[in-house]
């Protein structure tokens, strides 16, 4: 039997794990595989196991290279017996508990080695039943970028329940919990309310707390929303010393991924220096995601030394996280998308691409626009964004010119991934591109002047090309020292 368990919350765990991954709701995962929200509720919660058909499914649809397939043979080798085929009914399930969080307020204290993370949460209870547990979760990522070197970082340093040090309390009562899963980088568990339950419509304060050494802690912290929530916010508490600054991305379900709407706001007192953000009514679904970087401090894992104030242009791209001449990433076509199928990596490229145009934005003023195309954050997929002077933000898959203009003109580009120089690059004056939206539709769009400089610039990125190769014979670039158009526009006549 505890062979049997272990095998079976080892399936759990990968099925949670690949889920996440993908972004899909157990609703969204259910329609995709033909089988009811119940059903994949059930097998995540325990009660039901898993059918050969579903581990396959499963594994299909959210592309997990056969881990969900090796964790069912492992599950059917304990001789659990397979469950029958669970087929979709014609209408919605309805639940039996239903909570709404009417508050959740995080804060994120870092002192400089150690983060401790405490989550308050205003429960109400909306159902007909009372409510004896809380399920939570955490969930760390020290590489989000590089998916393999994080596994193995966990795998060599498991985050530890001794270290995670978890405290819960419901209404200042102290709470037990048991444990669900327990995995290297994720931790499940259910909050036990004892001789405390919440009762139908009464509300009351959940808390919770735990520690992460930076070592297992990346710079990133996200919030998703799982219950309906009328109200979030999030405090992110830094040393003042650290000179820290902070960004955030919202993704939905149905949208691309996008700045905050709201922003964030900075204050300092006591050496420390401290960000708050809050939302009304985010939407089911919707994830939040801040970030940050210690401007005082290499923010990279791969960073060699404490950027210096005369630091090279490349070599402060390259500690933001930018791909820098001479990866072979740089040099090879991206692997196109199929859309809407990869609707939820399109989406999560995106966040990256979003993430890392504002830790460039940190370290350099863009006068003229600037765009970052996905290879150059180590991502071998046909995405790219571009954000002209004026803030308008336009994001292209699989893009490819179909047509330029005769008319060209000449003028200096900078390149991310070799920030030192800049070079005078002829291209055309407006040209169309054909692209595709994120639910599979493909279309035309005309870019003209300074904007399709900056979108041609990122379509030669996804095809392999960097600027060089586009300049004149005998052209070469000039030191980013002896340029004067910095932070100012490209121009051109009437």
């Amino acid at each position: 039997m505890p062979e049997e368990q272990a095998a079976a919350e080892a399936f759990i765990a990968e099925l949670k794990y690949w889920r996440d991954v993908r972004g899909l709701s157990q609703s969204a995962l259910a329609s995709k595989v033909g089988y009811t929200p119940s059903y994949v509720s059930k097998v995540e919660g325990g009660q039901l196991a898993p059918s050969k058909g579903f581990a396959a499914q499963a594994d299909d649809v959210l592309r997990a290279g056969g881990a969900l397939r090796r964790a069912f043979r492992d599950l059917e080798a304990t001789g659990r017996p397979p469950a029958a085929p669970h087929p979709a009914p014609n209408g919605d399930e309805s639940h039996t508990t239903s909570l709404i969080v009417e508050h959740e307020d995080t804060t994120l204290y870092y002192d400089g080695h150690t983060y401790r993370a405490t989550q308050r949460r205003k429960l109400y209870n909306d159902s007909p039943d009372p409510v004896t547990r809380y399920l939570i979760r955490i969930s760390v990522d020290r590489y989000p970028g590089d998916p393999e070197r994080s596994n193995q970082h966990y795998r060599d340093h498991p985050l530890t329940w001794d270290e995670i040090g978890l405290s819960a309390s419901i209404d200042g009562e102290p709470l037990t919990w048991r444990v669900k899963h327990d995995r290297d980088a994720f931790k499940e568990l259910w909050l036990l309310f004892g001789q405390y339950p919440l009762y139908p419509g009464e509300s009351v304060w959940l808390e919770y707390s735990y520690t992460v050494g930076d070592d297992k802690w990346g710079s990133w912290f996200q919030r998703a929303v799982r219950l309906p929530t009328q109200r979030m916010s999030v405090r992110l508490d830094f040393p003042a010393d650290l000179d820290p600054v902070v960004w955030g991305t919202e993704t939905s379900m149905t949208a691309e991924a996008m700045p905050f709407r709201t922003a964030i706001r900075r204050t300092e007192e006591d050496g420390r220096r401290v960000f708050s953000w809050s939302t009304e009514d985010p939407p089911l679904h919707a994830r939040y995601r801040l970030e940050w970087k210690f401007r005082t401090r290499p923010n990279q894992e791969d960073a060699l030394h404490v950027l210096e104030p005369e630091a090279t242009a490349s070599e402060r791209m390259r500690a933001v996280g930018i791909v820098q001449e001479g990866d072979p990433i740089l040099t090879k076509t991206a692997r196109l998308f199929v859309l809407p199928d990869e609707a939820e990596d399109a989406r999560r490229v995106v966040a990256e691409l979003i993430s890392a145009a504002e830790r460039a934005s940190t370290v350099h003023v863009f006068g003229k626009g600037m765009g970052v195309a996905a290879p150059q954050i180590g991502i071998d997929r046909a995405a790219a964004i571009v954000r002209s002077p004026d803030g308008e933000a336009i994001t292209l898959f699989n893009p490819r010119i179909v047509e330029e203009s005769p008319e060209t003109d000449e003028q200096y580009e900078g390149c991310l991934s070799f920030f030192d120089v800049r070079g005078k690059v002829p291209r055309p004056m407006a040209i169309s591109v054909e692209h595709t939206d994120i639910d599979g539709q493909e279309r035309i769009t005309i870019f003209e002047r300074g904007m399709a400089r900056l979108v041609a610039h990122e379509v030669d990125h996804l095809h392999g090309m960097l600027y060089r190769q586009r300049m004149r014979e005998g052209v070469q670039p000039i030191p980013v020292s002896e340029y004067r158009g910095t932070g100012s526009g490209w121009q051109y006549g009437k």
